[in-house]
């Protein structure tokens, strides 16, 4: 959520930094309403001074007559706060609603663009390599160790069930990637699958983005999106110390996302799942080091793709294309040689502190406190790093593992047979 006072004494610059992701802020809703609550507080200021005044006047009056009179006039005034209590947080629940809808003002340093055409390439890593073009989804199914049509028969399109080899090499990554973030600092985490609206209301998925929720019916309750929500709820309402902070931690959880809007896409493959599994990492840091943050979380999530010696691309994301609740992004795409490009496997985010002044997470430091500023990243995405390492290490005969994942497996390869 933006800070209300930065949009009121700042609204030109942040009505044209919005504009540059393609929002345009609603200000004269904003300062109406802004100016409404003022006057409602102005109000019951008012009636409280004037409170204090019949309670002085109360100890002098010595008449019961007189005593009644200033006794109706407290209870009138008592009435009208309370109105007027009443009044304001209606108002404030308008003016709420209206700012959980509005998206991050984009750092200072984020190109400026449209779209994903206009993000900047900052550097390639790892040229692929050899000419297959064969599919994940080929390969996998010739050897009759993924199923898409028992995925359909257990649930529904866009599930899939892993077998043998690569349900071990599945499991394998992801125990390959927790132990690469612990060593690096990361608390590892077990979290629930489950959350209530106010968790995703404060990283920022509800209310905007509730059509791309598995919600559990009649209840609050829905389905993590990423193992995000649940590790940075963990902190929500929480004045920390300044020595907590930097605050790093990891987990592995399946994430369930219906995917609205993109009925068409990557309908073939694991990459476009409902149900994917992702391993991620949660910064939680002081303002002033949220910059260099988002550095060394992207740079934990490229030494995987490093480790695996898989071909990746670092992008930074423009204006018009950063996420709802991100002010600065970077984006690490692998290459899947089927498709003959990169794809993202990794977005890591600085959202600073959009986040924390919705879950209310401040840090104290020389007796004053902040907001703090929130970072995740993925570390990785385990079905796609899963799919473009099956592409990436195919020689036509066998799917060769790369040599960092041999102690959590008992085999090397995968044969076709």
């Amino acid at each position: 959520m933006l800070d209300l006072k930065n949009i009121l004494n700042n609204p030109q610059d942040v009505s044209n930094a919005l504009l540059t992701r393609g929002y345009e802020l609603d200000l004269s809703f904003i300062e109406d309403k802004a100016q409404e609550r003022k006057k409602i507080i102005q109000k019951k200021e008012q009636l409280a001074g004037d409170k204090n005044i019949i309670s002085d006047s109360f100890r002098t009056v010595s008449s019961d007559e007189e005593k009644e009179k200033l006794m109706n006039q407290s209870k009138k005034i008592d009435d009208e706060v309370q109105l007027l209590k009443s009044s304001l947080e209606k108002l404030e629940d308008v003016l709420n609603d209206h700012l959980l809808h509005i998206p991050n003002l984009p750092h200072p340093s984020c190109p400026i663009g449209d779209s994903d055409k206009d993000n900047s390439l900052i550097e390639k890593v790892n040229e692929p390599k050899g000419a297959n073009t064969k599919e994940h989804t080929d390969i996998l199914e010739s050897i009759q160790m993924i199923s898409f049509e028992e995925g359909v028969k257990i649930t529904q399109s866009r599930f899939v069930v892993l077998k043998d080899k690569v349900a071990s090499l599945h499991r394998a990554l992801i125990n390959f990637m927790l132990s690469s973030h612990v060593k690096k600092k990361y608390i590892e985490h077990n979290v629930p699958y489950i959350c209530n609206s106010a968790s995703l209301i404060g990283t920022g998925q509800l209310p905007k983005f509730e059509e791309d929720l598995f919600k559990i019916s009649n209840s609050n309750l829905y389905l993590i999106p990423t193992a995000e929500v649940p590790l940075t709820n963990i902190y929500r309402d929480m004045i920390l110390s300044i020595k907590d902070l930097p605050i790093m931690m990891t987990a592995h959880t399946p994430c369930f996302r219906s995917e609205a809007g993109s009925y068409g896409l990557d309908t073939k493959g694991i990459i476009r799942q409902h149900q994917f599994e992702k391993v991620e990492l949660v910064q939680i840091v002081h303002p002033n080091h949220s910059q260099q943050a988002l550095e060394d979380i992207t740079l934990q999530a490229r030494s995987i793709l490093d480790e695996l010696e898989l071909p990746y691309q670092i992008v930074e994301l423009c204006t018009g294309d950063l996420g709802f609740s991100s002010q600065k992004t970077y984006d690490l795409e692998v290459w899947f040689p089927s498709q003959n490009k990169y794809r993202e496997i990794s977005s890591c985010s600085n959202f600073g502190d959009f986040q924390s002044r919705r879950l209310n997470i401040k840090f104290k430091e020389d007796k004053k406190k902040n907001f703090v500023h929130t970072l995740n990243g993925s570390g990785l995405a385990v079905g796609r790093t899963l799919a473009a390492l099956v592409e990436n290490c195919f020689d036509g005969k066998q799917i060769i593992i790369p040599s960092v994942l041999h102690k959590y497996l008992d085999f090397k390869t995968i044969e076709l047979s």
